[in-house]
């Protein structure tokens, strides 16, 4: 999983009835685009993700499409 910063992090959840948490990347904390990442998510808290197989990545170019 890669990604840069300006990319969308979305957390999907993981039981019946749980949203989805949406955040933004404000900074790549491994080497060449890889995990961890500092994320905004939406409801303004910052924290340190190494995300797991329940998460996307949505790239800039991406959404713009």
């Amino acid at each position: 999983m890669r990604a840069t910063t300006g990319d969308r992090l979305i957390q999907h959840g993981r039981v019946v009835g749980q949203h989805d948490k949406v955040g933004e990347i404000v900074e790549v904390l491994g080497q060449e685009g890889n995990p961890p990442y500092r994320v905004r998510f939406e409801d303004g808290h910052e924290g340190v993700c190494s995300p797991g197989p329940d998460t996307e990545i949505r790239h800039k170019v991406q959404e713009q499409m």
